[in-house]
């Protein structure tokens, strides 16, 4: 009875981390298919503001089969408060900043450097994390980052012999990744807002977020181009952006599903050997060809990152009281 317990348990994680690597890179091949394939759109704020119409219009799906199934399903009610729209919208501007700069770093830049091109983000963790929060981060977290910052250069030098070097993606990539560390404070200071629950915070996010991206499309023209573009009645173009929002809002539940399957820190791995598999199969899709350092830089940045994910697991755990754990 245990084996049997024991092998269910660990098919369940597996079963997890296979759909968070599934959701996870379908994502970025869709994204990277809606702004740079045959059928691009250049409107990249207006993809991006679908995606969030998307998502609201799941919260609302899951709430109307949640009302339905009450004893299956669970999910926060939906009525809009706009004093907590108020609250969430520096969380909400921060949202738009991190995503807007995202798919902008994944237009410009090939899927095999993506990687590399968003990978500060930790080391953006540690200063927003100190000048921020005044919270002081170790030697050794410090050191970390700096072999993520020698990967990075190393990636960024590569890129640029092969001749595939994109400065707008980079700078992108770079604000993208600032802008996830801004986004993770937001979050955890702006969750009382809706009781904890971060479903709510989500569909309040991007609520806020639908609005937001109005003016910015009609500050930056993209509106005649949405009108003027030639697959705009496309079925394919259609299904694709919305296969993106829906995968885009599947990407949260995915993520939550994994740490509660495993742990943050096997989770962070998970994500680090994500971003390898999915920089080899990119490089296969579209077959490139790259060069022994550029490898070397991408294995430099994900040593940095494992490292230093397992730095603060050890720090975590001293500064901790000794308990049972049974994570994985």
């Amino acid at each position: 009875m245990t084996d049997k317990t024991l092998v269910q348990r660990y098919v369940q994680i597996l079963s997890v981390v296979a759909c968070y690597w599934f959701v996870s890179i379908t994502l970025v091949f869709v994204n990277k298919a809606l702004l740079s394939g045959s059928e691009k759109l250049e409107a990249p704020l207006f993809v991006t503001c679908y995606q969030c119409v998307v998502t609201v219009a799941a919260c609302y799906a899951i709430r109307a089969a949640a009302r339905r199934f009450p004893d299956r399903i669970s999910f926060p009610s939906l009525e809009l408060d706009m004093n907590i729209m108020k609250q969430v919208l520096p969380l909400s501007i921060v949202f738009v900043g991190m995503i807007t700069f995202n798919n902008l770093c994944l237009k410009n830049v090939g899927i095999s450097f993506y990687y590399i091109g968003r990978s500060l983000t930790t080391v953006f963790n540690v200063l927003m994390t100190y000048f921020i929060l005044g919270q002081k981060t170790s030697l050794s977290a410090i050191g970390c980052c700096g072999l993520i910052l020698g990967g990075f250069y190393l990636g960024v030098d590569q890129e640029d012999a092969s001749g595939s070097f994109s400065l707008s993606g980079t700078i992108y990539g770079v604000l993208a990744s600032l802008f996830v560390s801004l986004f993770s404070i937001y979050v955890k200071k702006l969750l009382p807002a809706v009781d904890g629950n971060i479903w709510a915070l989500t569909f309040y996010n991007n609520v806020n977020a639908c609005v937001l991206f109005l003016p910015l499309m009609v500050m930056f023209g993209e509106i005649p181009i949405v009108f003027n573009f030639q697959f705009l009645s496309s079925i394919n173009f259609w299904f694709m952006m919305t296969i993106g929002g829906i995968f885009g809002f599947a990407i949260g539940y995915v993520t939550g599903l994994q740490i509660q399957a495993t742990s943050p820190l096997t989770h962070n791995i998970s994500g680090t050997a994500k971003a390898a598999a999915q920089t080899v199969l990119a490089t296969h899709w579209f077959m490139e060809t790259k060069s022994s350092l550029w490898w070397l830089s991408n294995m430099v940045v994900l040593g940095g990152s494992l490292a230093y994910a397992r730095v603060r697991q050890l720090e975590m755990k001293t500064n901790t009281p000794d308990r049972t754990v049974n994570k994985v």
